[in-house]
């Protein structure tokens, strides 16, 4: 009896020493197949043409990406057509896993499913970082008879539909301005859409169209021949320091084209946030910032978060002024 009991004793120490070894094996196990983010080249995907604004700021990005990351580079894919749709759809369905990341522009990323019928929503990504904040303007040729946005104001509430107001684009940011001017000012123009920026500045310097619409960025090639009548901005653009915004002048009206970047939503939280923290340092470093400048790029930075907040207020915003002039129901 005291032979068996001392057997029972024995297997019970193997038992519970082998249990013991088990759990330790597997918590080691745990350890080393989590993964170590990146481990691949990540896809970025660009939803415009190689050498456009968007593509000269993520290459500026991709510089100092591979200094704060520089194991794993990124593969540019250039997914272009239907104003950028292709390219955030492109984005939406990837794969969630950390290696297919993207850049957005608002309120294209916006208008595009609310009036477009594109196939993804703003609800389908995960919010990475703003970089560019591009203002909006209003500019008249060098001799026009305005002087201030508020003379041309004057004039279409005396002549309606007779002021000539080129945009790029429907469903645009060109467009929500004029429609935002339009309900502000109480206005009729008649509005004149053109395919692209220098179509739309050739048009406006060829006395085609009265005033235009157009981005900071896009202005500046042909600023000796234009005269900018104010800033669609909370603050002066560094780029145009003696312009003063509309709302200095009396319009309340900020209207901004945005750029940032994103991945697909349901990806991992802990790269989502080593994501957003390689783009923090990135951000704030000096020479990202001088190239940034000498490349004409206005600068927005803003968190991942803080850019999800901004695209979620503009789609209500964008909305009811939609609704109101009868483009969506």
């Amino acid at each position: 009896m005291k032979k068996k009991n001392i057997l029972i004793s024995i297997v019970g120490i193997v038992l519970i020493l082998a249990l013991t070894l088990t759990g330790c094996g597997q918590q080691k196990t745990t350890t080393d197949t989590k993964e170590k983010y990146p481990t691949k080249p990540l896809n970025m995907v660009m939803a415009f043409t190689a050498g456009g604004s968007s593509d000269i700021q993520a290459r500026i990005m991709q510089k100092y990406w591979n200094k704060y990351v520089p194991e794993q580079p990124w593969v540019f894919n250039y997914t272009t057509g239907a104003g950028g749709a292709i390219g955030f759809g492109a984005i939406a369905k990837a794969e969630p896993d950390g290696y297919t990341l993207g850049g957005v522009n608002t309120p294209h990323m916006i208008l595009q499913p609310l009036g477009q019928g594109a196939q993804f929503s703003i609800d389908d990504y995960a919010y990475i970082a703003q970089v560019v904040t591009d203002p909006q303007v209003l500019a008249v040729q060098k001799d026009s008879q305005y002087k201030t946005w508020q003379e041309a104001i004057d004039y279409a509430k005396k002549n309606p539909n007779k002021l000539k107001v080129g945009i790029v684009g429907t469903f645009t940011g060109h467009h929500m301005m004029l429609l935002d001017l339009k309900d502000k000012a109480g206005i009729e123009v008649t509005q004149v859409v053109y395919k692209g920026a220098a179509d739309q500045n050739a048009a406006l310097l060829g006395k085609e169209i009265d005033i235009m619409i157009g981005n900071v960025n896009d202005v500046m090639r042909s600023l000796d021949n234009m005269r900018i009548l104010g800033v669609a901005s909370e603050k002066r653009s560094d780029f145009l320091p003696d312009v003063p915004t509309l709302k200095e002048t009396g319009l309340d009206l900020v209207s901004e084209i945005r750029r940032g970047f994103v991945v697909p939503k349901g990806t991992d939280a802990e790269k989502v946030k080593f994501l957003r923290d390689a783009f923090a340092k990135i951000q704030a470093d000096p020479e990202y910032l001088a190239d940034m400048k000498k490349a004409g790029q206005p600068l927005g930075i803003s968190s991942g978060e803080d850019f999800d907040k901004y695209v979620h207020e503009q789609q209500e915003f964008n909305k009811k002024l939609l609704t109101k002039y009868g483009l969506i129901k």
